[in-house]
């Protein structure tokens, strides 16, 4: 008896939900945002790293905290047994490399990474299960300086995509001022981390849900903090208070350091929280102010005490992390994305089977650092132009027989169909090159 053949499932072409498959126009502004990113941290003196996706689940499990731990972590155990996790962020991979070569690193250091990160929760605009976000950290500076600097450079990068100060706004505060505040209600320790989420994520609730949501955790103190809240009175009696007179003096310290930098639109916000439990201090977020993306970009602050989970000795550390995702939704708000250009500055389209000619001409402009593409297709010379048009490639030239003879190259731009001849020898090579780069 012969038996069918077990049907082929046919496999779906869309990706894994909550990630993106990048075409090469989303690569382009992938890469400009990148760039940025490199070109701001660099300029600013930080140098770059970088380290697996995979890392021991329990440095999460740690130190991160548990809303990401046991609801947004991709765990699994690995075939010798061990719990693994893709990174859901990075600051505990550069706590740990840094704390295993505490003894051999020169401090302070300044590093950042671009890494892509993995968390397993609900797809919405601007949050995604992946996505890539540049880390930028000082270890081993005590003083507002490196806290100054951080936000200096946050500030900055934005500038460096286009952006003005009114088109956003950061917001600082400092992670003891709520424990203070606690303490003058009596909250229970228990009651805290769980309220601070709640008041993390304010803004993205109703004002009726985010009442009841408190009063659930807080019962007969929901009056008090909602109040406070809203007025920021208590917030501001803690900060003046006898026990935080060091945390007042820091924080102006740090909007003053701003302000001789440029930095002017800083605001102090008492009820900031941050989501991760290592914040020890300082913290800031940076806010879009477009009502149509009215949300919080990104944020960093302080987390002193986090080599503390290695066994290490404590250095003082400050950072940032800024995601591609909400990055490019304000770019894209605020209209600050390039227009989309090919890395390809010229195609060579080929006639008369003119192939090895075009070939070399091709490596010899590649040598002087254009950038070429040879069509070898068999379409017609009309279709390959509107094949260069399409691709964004701004540069267009027929090579066949006639070039051949001549030693001559017609280079055709596309935006505007202008035609240019240059001798095929090396000065007529360096002026098609000097041509080019005019854009």
């Amino acid at each position: 008896m012969v038996k069918k053949a077990a049907a082929i499932k046919e496999v779906l072409t869309t990706s894994y939900k909550g990630v993106r498959d990048f075409y090469p126009e989303d690569m382009y502004f992938e890469k400009y945002m990148f760039a940025a990113m490199r070109h701001t941290a660099e300029n600013f003196g930080y140098v770059e790293y970088g380290a697996s996706i995979l890392e021991p689940a329990e440095l999460y499990q740690a130190k991160t905290g548990e809303e990401i731990v046991n609801e947004q972590t991709y765990t699994f155990t690995d075939r010798g047994g061990r719990e693994v996790t893709l990174r859901p962020e990075m600051t505990p991979t550069v706590a740990r490399m840094i704390a295993a070569k505490r003894r051999e690193l020169s401090f302070p250091l300044r590093w950042y990474s671009i890494p892509n990160l993995f968390r397993y929760e609900q797809p919405q605009r601007g949050r995604l299960r992946e996505h890539f976000q540049l880390n930028l950290d000082i270890f081993g500076v005590e003083s507002e300086r490196a806290d100054i600097e951080v936000v200096s450079v946050a500030y900055q990068l934005l500038k460096n995509l286009g952006a003005e100060d009114a088109d956003f706004e950061i917001k600082i505060s400092d992670r003891n001022l709520l424990n203070y505040f606690w303490d003058s209600i009596s909250l229970p320790i228990s009651k805290r981390r769980k309220i601070e989420k709640i008041i993390d994520k304010k803004a993205k609730m109703p004002d009726e849900e985010f009442r009841k949501n408190i009063e659930a955790e807080a019962g007969k103190r929901a009056a008090k903090i909602i109040e406070a809240l809203d007025s920021g009175h208590a917030f501001m009696e803690a900060i003046g208070s006898a026990e935080s007179p060091e945390i007042a003096k820091r924080l102006i310290n740090i909007v003053d350091g701003l302000s001789k930098l440029g930095v002017t639109n800083v605001i102090f916000c008492p009820t900031l929280v941050r989501g991760f439990d290592y914040y020890s201090g300082f913290i800031f977020e940076i806010f879009d102010k477009d009502p149509s993306n009215s949300r919080s970009l990104f944020g960093g602050g302080r987390y002193d005490n986090l080599l503390k989970i290695f066994g290490a000795e404590l250095v003082p550390a400050v950072g940032f992390g800024v995601g591609d995702v909400t990055l490019l939704d304000f770019l894209s708000t605020h209209k600050l994305l390039p227009e989309y250009r090919s890395s390809t500055f010229l195609c060579l389209a080929v006639l008369d089977d003119e192939y090895e000619f075009a070939d070399i001409l091709a490596e010899k402009i590649r040598d002087s650092g254009v950038s070429v593409a040879i069509d070898y297709s068999e379409k017609s010379i009309g279709d390959k132009i509107k094949k260069a048009s399409t691709d964004k490639i701004p540069y267009f030239a027929v090579i066949g027989s006639t070039e051949v003879k001549s030693r001559t190259i017609k280079v055709k731009k596309l935006e505007d169909r202008s035609e240019t001849s240059f001798p095929i020898n090396e000065a007529g090579l360096h002026a098609l090159t000097d041509y080019i780069f005019k854009i």
